[in-house]
């Protein structure tokens, strides 16, 4: 087996720190070809479906591949914009954002890109591009504050895959879960409040998160419990009451039972237990997509208002906001402390060694 290097390698380059953000994934237009070929990426992950691959091998190929890429690129074409998927763009804002902020601290020291988990611009080519450039170390943190198997752990697997193919493994540092730090907790609460100087609070505040089947959360996938405790902690730094918020999941899909309340089903029947209005923030993901902006903001807007709602306000995602970036160096700094020392002390060490030889 041939192992991939470095292009243009030198033994005398200055290694730097390599920080790749992920994200889960975009098609590359709004269309049915490029869905059917995202789509084929996404579904056929195991992390993402756990049935037993022959059997899902014929539903995917012979029933969704067949119906569902005419449906999402629809969908896909109601958010798109001239520049491409809201996802791709808000991502690089992020990951451009976060560069800037870690130069000013560490100068030439540290790299930054992103990469999505299926479609592109693809983990593999990222990883490439931050050799490329020198970095020996490498952090990687998957845009996902809480914790899942069918999220974060795939990362960590398509990360594992391309290094199976490398001649040079880096020191890596996998952040699996953020969903109480409190700069991220902080953050998502200043965009609640922001949303309040704007707006009139609803008689109701929802937390959605994306859901996943329950049978996840009986074989323990933490994920379940990390999204009710980001929606505690949220609540308590705006000083809300258990009655003014709740937390529900959406996106579900097949009969199987996924985690609840589903956020549909709650929405309708708000507004004959009296809950006129509501807010709705999806603090599970980092970046608006089509998963907010058209499934929370237009799907379940109309099942709200349908039932008699009279407002609905969705609460945009944290995207490229500046708190949402000095979150995210917080977090990053901080796992990065250790590599940074460790450079410092080499430095001051290698100074001393020319010194000395210069003195001699």
């Amino acid at each position: 087996m041939k192992y991939i290097g470095t292009d243009n390698f030198k033994h005398s380059d200055k290694p730097r720190i390599g920080v790749l953000l992920t994200n889960l994934g975009t098609p590359d237009a709004a269309e049915k070809r490029a869905l059917r070929r995202y789509l084929k990426q996404f579904l056929s992950d195991p992390r993402v479906v756990e049935i037993p691959r022959l059997v899902w091998w014929f539903i995917l190929h012979g029933v969704i591949l067949n119906i569902r890429p005419a449906r999402s690129a629809q969908s896909y074409a109601s958010i798109w914009t001239e520049e491409g998927s809201p996802l791709l763009l808000n991502t690089k804002a992020q990951a451009e954002a976060l560069q800037a902020a870690l130069s000013a601290r560490c100068g030439e020291r540290v790299v930054v890109d992103f990469a999505m988990r299926y479609g592109n611009p693809s983990i593999a080519q990222k990883l490439q591009s931050l050799w490329n450039r020198g970095a020996r170390q490498l952090l990687v943190l998957p845009l996902y504050p809480q914790y899942s198997c069918s999220t974060t752990a795939s990362t960590f697997d398509a990360l594992s895959q391309d290094f199976r193919r490398r001649r040079w493994l880096p020191e890596l540092h996998f952040i699996s879960q953020y969903h109480d730090h409190p700069a991220y907790i902080a953050a998502v609460a200043n965009s609640i409040r922001e949303h309040w100087q704007q707006h009139e609070r609803a008689d109701k505040l929802i937390f959605s998160f994306h859901g996943e089947p329950q049978a996840y959360l009986d074989r323990g996938d933490p994920y379940h419990c990390q999204c009710l405790k980001t929606s505690r902690l949220v609540a308590e730094a705006l000083g809300l009451e258990e009655h003014e918020y709740m937390t529900a999941f959406q996106s579900r899909f097949g009969r199987a039972a996924w985690l609840q309340p589903y956020l549909d089903a709650s929405l309708k029947a708000m507004p004959e237990q009296g809950i006129k209005s509501v807010q709705i923030v999806c603090p599970g993901f980092s970046s608006d997509c089509l998963e907010t902006l058209e499934e929370i903001a237009v799907e379940n807007k109309g099942y709200f208002l349908g039932a008699g709602g009279e407002r609905f306000e969705y609460i945009p995602c944290l995207n490229a906001q500046a708190g949402h970036i000095d979150a995210l160096e917080q977090i990053v700094m901080e796992h990065l402390a250790t590599w940074l020392a460790q450079a410092e002390s080499d430095g001051r060490t290698q100074d001393r060694a020319l010194k000395l030889g210069a003195e001699q």
